[in-house]
């Protein structure tokens, strides 16, 4: 589960790199393709067992989890406020975390967590 989460969040990055607010609202299929990682990244969240999230208490599972209905919301100001934040600020911590936790217990990663 964290390896589906981490990969969600580097394709949702990587999809968006270089390319500035309006650039990834007005591409059509850039845009759903990143609101797909991100679903997947906060529907994995979401299901990850609650002692994992204790483990790793820097990374924002309640921002994720408060993200997710706002991803979900029908195309508008909120749903654009909900992508542009998660680019910017949720999937980059998030990916930080992981990356260090990675390092520090990669039998997290490999067990499937």
């Amino acid at each position: 589960m964290l390896g589906l989460i981490e990969q969600s969040a580097q394709g949702a990055l990587l999809l968006c790199e270089g390319l500035s607010r309006d650039e990834l609202l007005g591409s059509r299929l850039t845009r759903a393709e990143v609101l797909r990682q991100l679903l997947t990244l906060a529907d994995s969240a979401a299901r990850l067992d609650l002692a994992v999230q204790a483990a790793m208490p820097e990374l924002d599972w309640a921002g994720w989890a408060a993200l997710a209905p706002r991803l979900r919301a029908p195309s508008g100001p909120d749903l654009e406020e909900a992508l542009w934040f998660a680019i910017e600020s949720l999937v980059p911590a998030t990916l930080l975390w992981l990356r260090l936790y990675r390092q520090q217990q990669p039998r997290w990663f490999r067990m499937g967590l």
